[in-house]
């Protein structure tokens, strides 16, 4: 979604708003360049503001607060993020959870944009975007001070505003002509998250009083140093593809080496397009200069690849269980008391997890999987939901269906997501006969669903790929009413996916990143040598839970499995892992570069199998224990169904921002 108010600098409503409050929480270098009693010599803070916040998940009582500070030192400009000690937080999150998102002396010469957000209600927040095309969380403002950040920045190094989007700035960006060249190609935000992992503070730091705040002189005498990092300054070699400006939100090709540089500065604003490169990708990589082709006279030498650390067929067979066949009717009947409620959700769950639910059972199992009913429901108290559920969605469906043409003339913003939704739908899963042929009413189903959907969570709406999210489910319910709460339910665990800022998806590639690198450290190496570190190969996977990759049955199987969260509520990046260590050897021994890699991911599709996938990644799973729950920050998507009942009472503590 396109910010509709786009301010300049001297703009800010929260800024001014502080300003009149005072300026005693921010501190800005003088003209004398004092250094803080805190930094090591000759390091000087040159911008420090306090409660610059970090949102782990939606919950307000779960927002990590610190203190942002500048710090230069000789020529260099360094920012770090220092979370307050002592916080009074909920017991979700521990003081190792809120080490994880530590900032500690990241230079600004490895910072490629920053990005302001400046959202009609709520706080303004910034995101860092680094050249390797990591993103650090997003940073908010409660106390403003976005505009005089900006501006010290611009005071140590080039800041310049984006052609292509006025809340964007480059750092140290020196554009090339030859960026105009690239054709046109639309893609989605897709900015992995890098949360630099905390070391311990200090023993000899001095807390703040008024904050209980960490020092900073760990942060600037640890390691890395700013000492070490002015010896790997001196060390860099020039690389004229760094020099080309790929900017965020420009549009750009998938021609080899500039699309690995490209696909680090993807941050779009709207995930109406975040399909095109997949479903053009192979059209757009046939455009690959043929000057990088290896020639036909040139003896080319295996590359060795190797050897996978954890052996994953061995893994698989020593920990990875058997699948089982389908739950059956009868089979299901004796989970059921004679009232109809669950008896045991614990071993059905795992039940399901091995085998998945028969297709006629799948309407009456889904339901409780996703949390529509609960296993506690009696017979009477499901069909009683039922009813009171379906009066409330016409409730909510009259919304829309009440707008006269007068109106919607003067609604912008429904016409913008009616319009989008009527083009999705005629073009969702049209290849099975539940949505095929014309005037299907199905596709009736799947657009008054998706649109009041959109109308039920305003701030959100509608994006792409939520069409693809909804069509199994309607599939299976058959029904308009019981399809939109289901679907809900599955938008309470995956909506973030779809956020404003992307955090769901942030969060859910790092956590991917971290992984992969404890789970096959030489593939992560790999990764990292071709600059794929952002895992951005793995966007689609995640956003539509393989929905792309899988035949319609096994998606319906897969997303059964996953719902039953028997092993861990985030086992879709375990699947991820498991089909990236599966090609390891092709994906090495031939050296696939960002393009040719994008190119193999996309052609998997309908090549996976999934029952060996799943094995795969329940031993992954098991193997990884702690270590792995560890690698995946708090509140990752998709995150369990509240306890309290029916979880789509959805009074959050925060709106969306």
């Amino acid at each position: 979604m396109q910010e509709t108010e786009i301010h300049d600098l001297s703009d800010d409503a929260d800024y001014a708003a502080s300003q009149q409050q005072g300026s005693a929480s921010m501190m800005r270098c003088e003209s004398g360049k004092r250094s803080s009693s805190n930094e090591p010599e000759g390091a000087e803070v040159v911008y420090m503001k306090d409660n610059v916040t970090i949102h782990p998940t939606q919950f307000a009582s779960e927002r990590i607060s610190g203190r942002l500070k500048l710090i230069k030192q000789c020529s260099s400009l360094f920012m770090t993020w220092i979370p307050y000690k002592g916080q009074s937080t909920n017991a979700r999150l521990s003081e190792k959870d809120m080490n994880l998102y530590t900032i500690r002396a990241v230079p600004f010469a490895d910072v490629r944009s920053i990005r302001r957000h400046t959202p009609t209600f709520g706080w303004q927040y910034i995101i860092v975007v680094l050249s390797s095309g990591l993103a650090f969380p997003p940073l908010y403002f409660y106390n403003g001070g976005v505009r005089e950040f900006l501006a010290t920045v611009k005071q140590h190094v080039v800041l310049l505003r984006s052609a292509e989007h006025a809340n964007v700035f480059l750092v140290n960006d020196f554009q090339n002509p030859l960026q105009r060249t690239l054709s046109s190609l639309e893609l989605p935000r897709a900015v992995s998250l890098s949360i630099v992992p905390s070391t311990p503070v200090s023993g000899g730091e001095s807390a703040s009083q008024e904050h209980g705040e960490r020092t900073d002189v760990d942060v600037l005498d640890g390691s890395p140093s700013i000492r070490q990092f002015y010896r790997r300054e001196r060390q860099k070699v020039h690389d004229p593809a760094r020099d080309i400006s790929m900017q965020l939100l420009e549009k750009f090709s998938l021609v080899t080496k500039f699309a690995r540089e490209a696909t680090s500065q993807l941050f779009r604003e709207t995930p109406s397009n975040a399909f095109s490169l997949f479903e053009r990708g192979s059209s757009n990589l046939s455009a690959i200069d043929s000057s990088q082709k290896p020639r036909d006279d040139v003896l080319e030498l295996p590359v060795p690849v190797p050897p996978d650390p954890l052996e994953l067929d061995k893994l698989s067979l020593a920990w990875g269980k058997p699948r089982q066949p389908p739950l059956g009717l009868e089979e299901w009947a004796t989970f059921l008391d004679s009232e109809g409620r669950v008896v045991d959700s614990k071993a059905l769950r795992k039940r399901i997890f091995y085998g998945g639910v028969e297709h006629k059972l799948r309407k009456e199992v889904w339901e409780i999987l996703l949390g529509y009913q609960s296993y506690e429901s009696t017979y009477a108290e499901k069909e009683y939901q039922r009813s009171n559920r379906k009066t409330e969605y016409e409730i909510i469906k009259n919304q829309w269906q009440s707008i006269s043409p007068e109106q919607e003339k003067r609604f912008t913003k429904f016409r913008e997501r009616k319009g989008l939704i009527e083009k999705d739908v005629v073009r969702t899963d049209r290849s099975i006969s539940f949505y095929g042929g014309d005037g299907n009413a199905n596709l009736s189903f799947l657009h008054n669903v998706l649109l009041t959907y959109s109308f039920y969570n305003f701030d959100l709406g509608y994006c792409q790929g939520m069409s693809d999210l909804l069509s199994p489910i309607l599939f299976v319910m058959e029904d308009e009413s019981e399809s939109f709460w289901c679907f809900m339910a599955l938008m309470e665990r995956l909506g973030p996916n779809f956020n404003r800022d992307q955090n769901g998806m942030h969060s859910q590639l790092f956590a991917l990143s971290k992984l992969v690198e404890l789970l096959d450290a030489p593939l992560h190496n790999y990764f990292k040598q071709k600059d794929c570190l952002n895992y951005f190969i793995c966007f689609r996977w995640i956003l539509l839970q393989f929905k792309r990759e899988l035949e319609y049955d096994q998606t319906m199987r897969l997303w059964e499995v996953l719902w039953t969260h028997h092993l861990s509520e985030h086992l879709h990046l375990y699947v991820c892992v498991a089909l990236l260590k599966r090609y390891r050897g092709k994906i090495i021994g031939e050296q696939m570069e960002f393009d040719t890699l994008l190119k193999f991911i996309n052609e998997l599709s309908g090549h996976i199998d999934i029952d060996v996938t799943l094995r795969d990644a329940e031993a992954l799973c098991l193997c990884a224990g702690e270590n792995g729950s560890a690698c995946i920050p708090p509140g990752t998507p998709p995150s369990l169904p509240r306890e309290d009942g029916f979880l789509f009472n959805s009074e959050l503590d925060d709106t969306v921002l």
